[in-house]
Order: structure tokens, then C-alpha cells, then sequence
């Protein structure tokens, strides 16, 4: 069967985005679990998931590069056999380095979704903010069902499971995907046409500066509070639940609920100012993600519930204000550059994560430095243009 330069309707691109962002997030929850069998404390074992994250970022370029070159539908169908084949590879490590290396090859073919299938969705302009918005939410619902699932699994068996069962689940998504590829449609009016002579727009360097600001800030932010909060939980809701199952389904409850911010941001990126939005944003998590750094047991829940919604709603206007400015031939390769910023540094949440661990801070410490570095998710609203003449290049 033939899978170059196909398209899928969004519903695949969006089931895919879910499993990009539960497969890497299993470890988050299994860990501890992982550091028992392994005999190392959770401070030492979340180190060996540290070249997952980096790859998960690093190799995003590479990704755009190989689509350019063998069609994006093709990539897609790599990417879920890859990450199918790495996660049931985790679960047979016997030592900690084939874990790591494990963990590494799930994120380098996860890398491979955002620079890619994103760009497969911006492909149509059309309703553009609300379909991102959709979108991102499957990606969050896929960082609220790993803590759960995971933790679900951990009780019936153990942590090697909750990496086979994801994995074979993958493979099969993967074949779906492949009978759901469809050929792309060509323009009917000009044979001539060439899609790569179609220019930025104006003062496109001035928003890709605020852009990079806001996608290395966002990326730590993003990073850590997908990666910690499972277990922020386990040791600040101590009062709440002892049970790994209860506070990994109250982590679910505020990635699934805050998740839903998506379709929210979507629907005012369609109608209102991104400046005026982003700058709510900003200003939203600088508050929220703070008040999470002295607060505990219930009271911590909904303001993590709401830090998290804030944090969440800037994905789709992010890739939003990118379509705005950059025409269809040149997204594959700015996404890849914004997700090696934005993924790499998020990467930064594990060894920073350990280092505080080890010298005796808490993790309240880590929200505490989030909250200062969302000033640059603010400074970047003011520097972005406005752009009350500028349409969505196509």
C-alpha cells in the first residue's frame, strides 16, 4: 500500500497526538516502581530517563527533514510503529541503562508528531484556532490518562506492563492509521502553482523572536508540570491518599479538566487579539503556578487545576500565531526548531528535578521557578505584533 503524501482526517492526527504524549509520560509514574526492582531511590532513577526528553526535542529537526524528503504521511506511520516497538522494549530492560535506552528510542520516534503531524493540520487554515484547540486537547487527555493508566497498571501487575500494553496498542493505532491515509488533493486552477514561493508575513522576524521566547519559558513550565505533578501529589496529598492510584487519578483529573482550556483558547484565538491572549496567559500562570508552591491537599489540587489550565491554553495559540506568519513549505522545519526549544529544555525538569531533591530543597521549589520564568511568557505578548491586517498564509 502506497503511504507517500497522503493526508487523514483530524480525528487520526488527534488520537495520535494522545499517544504521543502518554507514551512518554509512563515513566513519570512508573519510575519510583522501576527504582525499586532496580534498588536506586526515585532521585536516581528518573536520570536515566533523561535522554528520552532530549531526544524527544533533539531529534524533532531530523524529523522535518526525512518528511521533506519521504512525505509526512510516511513519517506518521514510522512514528507509531517506532514508539510501539520502543515502549515494549522498556518493558524488558534488565538493567537501568537498557532502560535508558529504551526510553530513548521512545523519544526520539516520538519526536517525530509535532513537527509533523502539526504540520499535517495546518495544512487547512480553515477554523484553524478552534481545530488546534481540539487538537491539543487529545495531546493533554493523553497526559492525564498516563498517570492513571499507569498507576492502574502498577496495582494489577507492575511497571513492566504499563509499558507492554501502551506499546501493542500503539502497533495496532499504527495499521488503523495506514487504511485511513487518503491521497492529497491538488490544486485545480493552476498546475503551475508552487506552494514554496508563497512569502512570510510581514514582520514575521519580531513574532518568531516573541515565539522563541515563549516556547523556551513554556517548555520548562510544560515540562515540569507534566512530568511532576504525579508526584507532588504522592508526597503533597499525602493527607488526602496514600494510594498511588488515587493521587495518580487526581494528576488525570487536572490534565484531562485543564486539558479542555485548549478548546477554550482556540475559540477566543479565533475572534480576539493573540497579544491580548497570550498576555492573559502569561500573567495566569505566573499567579496560579506561584500560589501551587505554598499551597497543599485539596486547596493545592484546584489551584495546580487551574496553573495547569493556563499553562495548557497556550499550545494552540502558540501554533496559531506561527500559521499566521510562516507559509505551509517552511512549518515543518519551524516547528522542529521550536519543539528542540521548547522539548529540550523541558528536558531540563529531570536533572534539575534531582539536583534539588539531592541537596535538600522540596518540589515547591521547582513551582516557585516556573512562576518567575512565565515573566518572559508576558514580555513576549508585548513584543509580539499586532496583526489586525495579516491572514493565515496557507
Amino acid at each position: 500500500m502506497e503511504i507517500r503524501n497522503k493526508h487523514v482526517p483530524d480525528i487520526y492526527l488527534n488520537i495520535s497526538h494522545f499517544v504521543d504524549h502518554f507514551i512518554m509520560l509512563i515513566f513519570a509514574k512508573a519510575a519510583y516502581d522501576a527504582g525499586i526492582e532496580f534498588g536506586l531511590g526515585y532521585e536516581e532513577i528518573i536520570i536515566f530517563g533523561l535522554l528520552g526528553f532530549i531526544l524527544f526535542g533533539a531529534m524533532a529537526p531530523i524529523a522535518a527533514i526525512l518528511a521533506d524528503k519521504y512525505s509526512r504521511s510516511t513519517l506518521m506511520v514510522i512514528f507509531h510503529f517506532g514508539v510501539g516497538i520502543s515502549a515494549i522494549l522498556c518493558s524488558l530492560s534488565n538493567t537501568p541503562l537498557q532502560l535508558a535506552i529504551g526510553l530513548g528510542l521512545v523519544g526520539a520516534f516520538s519526536s517525530i508528531y509535532h513537527p509533523v503531524g502539526i504540520a499535517m493540520l495546518l495544512k487547512n487554515s480553515k477554523n484553524l484556532g478552534f481545530r488546534l484547540g481540539i487538537n491539543g486537547v487529545f495531546g493533554n487527555l493523553g497526559v492525564a490518562a498516563a498517570p492513571l493508566v499507569t498507576g492502574y497498571l502498577l496495582l494489577l501487575s507492575n511497571w513492566r506492563l504499563s509499558f507492554t500494553i501502551p506499546g501493542l496498542l500503539c502497533l495496532l493505532f499504527g495499521l488503523i492509521f495506514i487504511f485511513a491515509l487518503r491521497a492529497e488533493t491538488q490544486p485545480k486552477n493552476d498546475k503551475k502553482f508552487d506552494e514554496k514561493k508563497l512569502p512570510f508575513a510581514p514582520r514575521w522576524q519580531r513574532a518568531l523572536f516573541a515565539l522563541a521566547l515563549t516556547t523556551t519559558s513554556g517548555g520548562f513550565i510544560f515540562g515540569s508540570i507534566t512530568f511532576i505533578i504525579p508526584r507532588y501529589f504522592e508526597i503533597e496529598l499525602s493527607n488526602v491518599s496514600n494510594s498511588v492510584a488515587i493521587t495518580g487519578l487526581l494528576a488525570s483529573l487536572v490534565y484531562a479538566v485543564a486539558g479542555f482550556a485548549q478548546l477554550g483558547a482556540g475559540w477566543l484565538i479565533d475572534r480576539f487579539s493573540e497579544k491580548l491572549i497570550l498576555f492573559v496567559v502569561g500573567l495566569g500562570q505566573i499567579i496560579f503556578i506561584f500560589l501551587a508552591s505554598i499551597t497543599t491537599d485539596f486547596q493545592l489540587f484546584f489551584v495546580t487545576l487551574i496553573a495547569t489550565s493556563f499553562v495548557f491554553g497556550q499550545i494552540p495559540l502558540v501554533d496559531t500565531i506561527m500559521s499566521r506568519y510562516i507559509p505551509d513549505h517552511a512549518r515543518g522545519k519551524i516547528l522542529s526548531i521550536k519543539f528542540v526549544l521548547n522539548l529540550s529544555v523541558g528536558a531540563a525538569v529531570i536533572p534539575i528535578s534531582s539536583l534539588l531533591l539531592k541537596a535538600g530543597y522540596e518540589l515547591s521549589t521547582l513551582f516557585s521557578f516556573m512562576s518567575a520564568l512565565a515573566i518572559f511568557v508576558v514580555l513576549a505578548s508585548i513584543i509580539l505584533p499586532s496583526r489586525e491586517h495579516i491572514k493565515p498564509t496557507k
